[in-house]
């Protein structure tokens, strides 16, 4: 179980450097208004979300193993699995950003990308002191 546990912890670290990076894209992206850079963002973008699709489905793959090799007890893992729901829709929100961006049809300020950035920080905080700590 430790090498499970080991390659679901290296897949959950790639998943949120793309979950860290892309909304930074998008801020970027906001903000500029020349063509060629407008391009590259794009491409930028869509590679990144595309690749971050494997690495989320392998990190909640192996965190589907343990959960079933280890069992489903205590009342954190509830919250944990609650969270990692919330991580699914964002990362899902962000392919419809990509999305957006691609046809021209982004409705958000840069601010509103930075602000939109934090919140995979947030969920990760979270989840860490709830699968260290157990709180309940």
């Amino acid at each position: 179980m430790l090498w499970i546990k080991a390659f679901h912890i290296i897949f959950v670290t790639s998943w949120f450097a793309g979950l860290f990076y892309l909304p930074r894209l998008f801020v970027n992206h906001a903000m500029v208004s020349d063509d060629a850079t407008l391009e590259r963002l794009k491409l930028m973008e869509h590679k990144l979300y595309r690749f971050m699709l494997p690495l989320a489905i392998l990190a909640i793959s192996f965190g589907l193993w343990l959960w079933i090799g280890y069992g489903f007890n205590g009342g954190w893992l509830h919250a944990k699995v609650l969270l990692v729901l919330v991580l699914v829709a964002y990362h899902l929100f962000c392919g419809k950003l990509v999305r957006d961006f691609k046809v021209g049809k982004n409705r958000h300020s840069h601010v509103w990308y930075r602000w939109f950035n934090e919140l995979p920080v947030i969920v990760l905080c979270f989840i860490v002191i709830l699968v260290e700590v157990k709180p309940f």
